[in-house]
C-alpha cells in the first residue's frame, strides 16, 4: 500500500465520521418554534353603537381595509396624501431602516454557506546575531550564512481557505429567522407610519376647513356688529340711548374683530404644519377654498371584528414580530451553549524561493475538522440565555399590551363618534335657536321694543353657537379618521 493512499484513506474515513456526526446531530434544534400567545380576544368591541355595523354579522367591508383612495372622497385633500406619502421625510427613513434589515437578512441566509478567501503572502522573518533564532538553513542551503539579519523564515504563499460552520442546533436557522422577523417588523412600521401620516394629514386639512369656516362666521358676525352700531349711533343722535350704548357695542365688535387675526394666524400654522408632513418647507401653497358644510361623513361604519386587528393594524404587527424575533434570540443564546463544528481548508502554493511558488512540487493542503464545547464562560452564556428569556416574556407582554390597546381604542373611538353625534345634533338646534334669536332682537330694536343689551347678547350667542357647531363638525371627522386610523387603515 503507497503512501499517497494511505492519505487518502485518512481523510476518507475522517470525513466519514464527520457525515455521522452530523446526522446525530441534525435532529437537535435549539428553541422552540413561535406560536402566537392564546390572547382571549373578545367577539366583538364593547358596547357597538346601533348606527354601526358589525363585518361578522354583515356583508359592510371593515373600513380599516378600504384605501385611502376610497375612504376620502374630497379631491383636494387626496392630492395632499399622495403627496405626504411619496415625499415625507420621516417616511423616507423609516423605509432606509427597512432596507437595512433587509441587507442583515441576505447576510444571515448567507451564513449557511462557506468562506472562501484568497490570499498571497510573503514573508521574511530577519535576526541578528546576538538572537536566540537561528537562521534557516534551508534557504541557506548552498549559500553562505551572513552572521548579521540573516533569514530565519522565508515562505511566499499563494493560496485560497475556506471555512464553514455547520449549524448543528439550529443557530444559524435562529438567526435567520430573528433577521427575518426585523425586517418584517420594520415593514410593519413603515405602514404603521403611513397609516399615521394618512390620518395626520387629512385631521390636518380639516382643521384647515373648520378655521376657514370659522373666519367666514367671525367676519359674517364682524358685519353684524357693524349694522349694529351704525342703529346705534343714529338712535343716540336722536337721543334715544346714552354714550354707553356706543361703547358696549364699539366693544362688542371689537371682540369679533379681534378673532379674525386670531384665525388667520391659526389658518397659517395650521398651513405650517401640514407642509412639513408634505416634505416641504412652509409656503403659500395651500389654498383652502371651502368650510365643512360640503364635507361627506360616512353614513356607514363597520369595524369588524378584534380578530381581525391582529392581520391588519401595522402596529399591532410589529408588536407580534417582536416577539417572533425575541423567541428566535432565544434559540440563538441556547445554541451557543452547545458544541459547535467547523470545518476548514487551506490549499495553494508555498515556496521558499519566489520563482518557485507556482511549480507543482510546492502544493500545499490543509484540512481540519474542529469540534468545540464552551465549558467555562464567566457565566456569560448562561446569563445570555437567561436575558433572552426574559426578553422573550417582556416581548410577549408588550404585544399582549398592544393588542388590548387596540381593542380600547376601537371602543373609545366608536363611543366617540356616537356622542358626537347626538352633540352634533343639539348643537344644530342651539344654532337655530341663537339664529331665530338674533333676527328677532333686531327687529324688536329696530322698532324700540328690545335693547341693544339684548341685541348684543343674542349675536354673542349666535357667534358661540356658529362656532361651537362647527367645531363639533371638526371633531366627528376627526373621530372618524381615528377610526379609521386604529383599524389599521391607510397603508393599503
Amino acid at each position: 500500500m503507497t503512501f499517497n493512499h494511505k492519505i487518502k484513506q485518512t481523510y476518507l474515513f475522517a470525513h466519514l465520521i464527520i457525515v455521522m456526526v452530523i446526522l446525530n446531530l441534525w435532529g437537535c434544534k435549539s428553541g422552540e418554534n413561535y406560536v402566537q400567545p392564546n390572547l382571549n380576544l373578545p367577539d366583538a368591541f364593547k358596547a357597538l353603537p346601533t348606527s354601526q355595523t358589525d363585518s361578522l354579522h354583515s356583508d359592510t367591508l371593515n373600513i380599516g381595509k378600504i384605501s385611502w383612495k376610497d375612504f376620502f372622497e374630497d379631491t383636494t385633500l387626496l392630492s395632499l396624501i399622495d403627496e405626504g406619502l411619496n415625499n415625507n421625510l420621516y417616511l423616507k427613513q423609516v423605509k432606509k431602516e427597512s432596507e437595512i434589515a433587509n441587507e442583515s437578512l441576505k447576510q444571515s441566509k448567507a451564513n449557511f454557506f462557506p468562506q472562501l478567501t484568497a490570499f498571497l503572502e510573503k514573508r521574511d522573518d530577519r535576526y541578528s546575531q546576538n538572537s536566540s533564532t537561528r537562521e534557516s538553513t534551508k534557504y541557506y542551503e548552498g549559500k553562505d550564512t551572513p552572521k548579521q539579519w540573516y533569514v530565519t523564515r522565508a515562505n511566499n504563499m499563494a493560496a485560497i481557505q475556506s471555512s464553514w460552520e455547520i449549524d448543528l442546533w439550529g443557530k444559524l436557522r435562529r438567526i435567520k429567522e430573528a433577521n427575518q422577523s426585523q425586517l418584517q417588523q420594520r415593514e410593519a412600521f413603515t405602514k404603521a407610519v403611513k397609516t399615521d401620516i394618512v390620518a395626520e394629514i387629512a385631521t390636518s386639512y380639516y382643521k384647515l376647513l373648520m378655521l376657514k369656516e370659522q373666519q367666514q362666521v367671525a367676519e359674517y358676525n364682524l358685519r353684524l356688529n357693524d349694522s349694529t352700531l351704525s342703529i346705534v349711533k343714529l338712535q343716540y343722535r336722536a337721543g334715544e340711548v346714552s354714550s354707553l350704548a356706543i361703547t358696549q357695542t364699539e366693544t362688542q365688535k371689537l371682540i369679533s374683530a379681534s378673532l379674525v387675526p386670531q384665525i388667520e394666524r391659526q389658518i397659517e400654522i395650521q398651513k405650517n404644519n401640514l407642509n412639513e408632513l408634505l416634505g416641504e418647507y412652509p409656503k403659500e401653497k395651500i389654498e383652502v377654498q371651502r368650510g365643512l358644510g360640503d364635507t361627506r361623513l360616512l353614513s356607514e361604519i363597520s369595524v369588524g371584528v378584534p380578530l381581525e386587528l391582529i392581520k391588519n393594524r401595522p402596529d399591532v404587527n410589529a408588536a407580534e414580530f417582536a416577539l417572533v424575533e425575541a423567541n428566535a434570540q432565544v434559540g440563538v443564546s441556547q445554541a451557543m451553549r452547545y458544541p459547535s463544528l467547523s470545518l476548514n481548508a487551506q490549499l495553494g502554493y508555498d515556496a521558499i524561493d519566489l520563482s518557485n511558488v507556482l511549480n507543482p512540487g510546492s502544493v500545499f493542503g490543509v484540512f481540519v475538522g474542529s469540534l468545540t464545547q464552551p465549558i467555562f464562560q464567566n457565566r456569560k452564556l448562561k446569563t445570555r440565555y437567561r436575558i433572552a428569556l426574559a426578553e422573550r416574556d417582556i416581548a410577549e407582554l408588550a404585544f399582549r399590551e398592544k393588542v388590548i390597546q387596540a381593542v380600547a381604542d376601537i371602543s373609545n373611538g366608536m363611543v366617540t363618534i356616537q356622542k358626537l353625534e347626538e352633540e352634533y345634533g343639539l348643537a344644530e338646534k342651539r344654532l337655530i335657536n341663537a339664529r331665530k334669536a338674533v333676527k328677532e332682537s333686531y327687529l324688536l330694536f329696530s322698532s324700540g321694543y328690545a335693547t341693544y343689551l339684548e341685541v348684543i347678547t343674542a349675536q354673542s350667542n349666535a357667534l358661540e353657537s356658529e362656532l361651537y357647531m362647527v367645531d363639533v363638525k371638526m371633531q366627528m371627522l376627526i373621530a372618524n379618521i381615528e377610526l379609521y386610523r386604529n383599524l389599521g387603515g391607510g397603508w393599503n
